[in-house]
């Protein structure tokens, strides 16, 4: 087959890695942290992403995304009118950025030759095989210096040649060609404002059309090709892709753990401390795939440890039944399979961090100033069983009555006995120091002791459902309704809205998490996370998050974000092809 001919145009702007990374987010619909999981079996080729042969195995970031435009016409039917509004905002920019604005039509230049799906990743633009002159902060370059690798499936190579032969260079670049191990490089230099910006684009065996934003990146996806060095030879990544592979997804996504922390440990005051990169070199690499379901947006997470490290993770799958034990009307709930051991993982991975949204060394000695007591000895070392954080209303929606909500923990002991003494040394602190009264009452035949403030407002309970099973609740009086829900069947886990956002496909587990997103926002002030929050809160209903440690290796989770659903969008504007 004769080798097809590539002349296109493209004016090269090198974004930030951080943009890059949240347009791509953005566009899928969600967001990710670390999930772990090894499997069994040899993956099939259909499994990966297209491009995974050609991407380097240093790469930072990948995303492909389908090509099917009925798929991204689900997208957009997703949310309210402004989430809308914002999805084809997006769509739109990413549409002329890398189309339009370079002379490409999709239906026209792209549609009929282009494969199911496109890759775009991010490179790192550092040497690995040399060791760092200086330190991490000093050594890795900005994320401005970063470079991009699109890489196009060829589905119909006739019209492929048809389509790309056609294309020129713009007026003012310059354009040549030169081999690289045996492949053709169209390279395209743009003399701008005094500045001179390339980029370059080849055809690699009929398959694939790579474009890059540097030639030089051009080289080393060249060479992760021929060299069998790419992505689909990371160490764990196509095992663990194809157990989380699912038919016709809207988008997989990869990131290398280890190399992308030192370079967010580069950016300006984001130093990352030296035991916390030493951790995170632990890890090798996070993927997930992202499905869109007639109700909302799935996405199924792995992520593993790097085969040289010499941490492994304990298979406890144990978070069974705490769902169970928590209201219909609870708001958010999380749960583990030993709090014990996920302080301890915690507290390992945390210390000294900066980044850390609860600093352990802060949480011990927040405890000890505030009771006078050891939190691991005096607490902790009775909690190796299950447990739970939720937050449970005391009033419902719509009544006059002020909102109120109770922040309830719960956790099953290994020694009733040594929990007991805490518990009591724990109201006796807080009698003797700050003037609560300690009161002792009976609920559903067992008893609850109830701290009373000063002013005889009951601020907290605690009190025992089962034999080993302890709960302390905070702020509205709770117990009584907890207790009720022990011995019902009206619990969490029974609902409609859990039962839908939860994924149940893994079992057994070792956590869950549930918010109800409209009823938590409709009542609390959740903090800005990203730009144009509240426009995306109120598209939401509820968001679930399952894991499953598989081994001592790894773990998996799974995550489901239930949407609303708008009017039918309005077709997008027709793009402006520039000549």
């Amino acid at each position: 087959m004769a080798r097809v001919s590539v002349s296109v145009s493209m004016k090269k702007k090198k974004p930030s890695l951080i943009l890059t990374l949240s347009s791509a987010g953005l566009l899928i619909g969600g967001g990710i942290a670390g999930y772990w999981l090894l499997t069994q079996g040899k993956p099939l080729s259909r499994d990966l992403p297209p491009g995974a042969t050609i991407i380097p195995q240093d790469a930072l970031f990948a995303v492909s995304l389908t090509t099917d435009v009925r798929q991204w016409e689900q997208l957009r039917q997703f949310g309210t009118s402004e989430v809308q509004a914002e999805i084809d905002k997006n769509i739109v920019q990413l549409r002329d950025r890398f189309l339009s604005n370079n002379g490409y039509d999709f239906q026209k230049d792209i549609q009929p030759w282009v494969g199911e799906e496109v890759t775009l990743a991010v490179l790192n633009n550092v040497d690995s095989s040399k060791p760092p002159a200086k330190p991490v902060a000093e050594n890795i370059r900005t994320a401005n210096s970063q470079q991009l690798v699109l890489v196009l499936p060829i589905k119909n190579a006739q019209n492929a040649k048809t389509a790309l032969t056609q294309l020129q260079a713009k007026k003012g670049a310059s354009l040549k060609e030169r081999p690289y191990k045996g492949i053709p490089i169209k390279e395209i230099d743009i003399n701008s404002n005094n500045t001179s910006e390339d980029f370059a684009v080849s055809v690699i065996e009929n398959k694939y059309v790579v474009i890059t934003d540097d030639s030089k990146a051009m080289e080393k996806a060249i060479d992760a090709y021929q060299a069998k060095t790419s992505l689909s030879t990371v160490p764990g990544y196509a095992n663990n892709i194809s157990k989380i592979s699912s038919y016709q997804p809207f988008g997989q996504f990869y990131i290398n753990v280890p190399t992308s922390a030192k370079i967010a440990s580069a950016a300006p005051n984001r130093q990352f401390p030296a035991q916390v990169l030493s951790q995170l070199q632990n890890n090798q690499g996070l993927a997930g795939t992202i499905t869109l379901e007639s109700e909302g947006v799935r996405l199924k997470g792995v992520s593993w440890l790097n085969p040289n490290s010499s941490r492994v993770l304990r298979v406890d799958n144990s978070a069974v039944e705490m769902q169970n034990r928590v209201p219909a009307e609870t708001l958010m709930m999380f749960s583990g399979g030993n709090l014990a051991r996920a302080w301890a993982d915690y507290s390992s991975t945390s210390q000294n961090n900066p980044l850390s949204p609860m600093p352990p060394e802060q949480l011990r000695n927040g405890f000890k100033s505030w009771v006078n007591m050891d939190l691991e000895r005096d607490f902790l070392s009775w909690m190796n069983g299950e447990f739970s954080v939720s937050v449970i209303p005391t009033s419902k929606d719509g009544q006059e009555e002020a909102f109120r909500a109770a922040l309830v923990f719960m956790v099953r002991t290994n020694n009733r006995q040594r929990a007991d003494a805490a518990l009591k040394q724990l109201d006796e602190a807080m009698r003797s120091q700050y003037q609560f009264r300690i009161e002792e009452k009976r609920a559903l035949g067992k008893p609850i002791i109830n701290w009373i403030g000063p002013f005889g407002t009951l601020t907290a309970s605690h009190g025992w459902m089962d034999d080993d099973v302890a709960f302390i609740a905070l702020g509205a009086p709770i117990a009584e309704k907890i207790l009720t829900t022990n011995q019902s069947n009206n619990s969490l886990a029974r609902t409609q809205a859990f039962q839908k956002a939860v994924p149940s496909e893994l079992n057994p587990i070792n956590g869950q998490f549930f918010l109800d997103v409209e009823r938590t926002s409709k009542n609390f002030p959740l903090p800005p996370l990203f730009p144009n929050q509240q426009i995306f809160l109120n598209a939401t209903r509820s968001i679930g998050v399952t894991s499953a440690v598989s081994d001592n290796r790894s773990n998996r989770y799974d995550i489901f974000i239930s949407l609303k659903k708008g009017a039918k969008p309005a077709p997008l504007p027709s793009p402006t092809v520039k000549p």
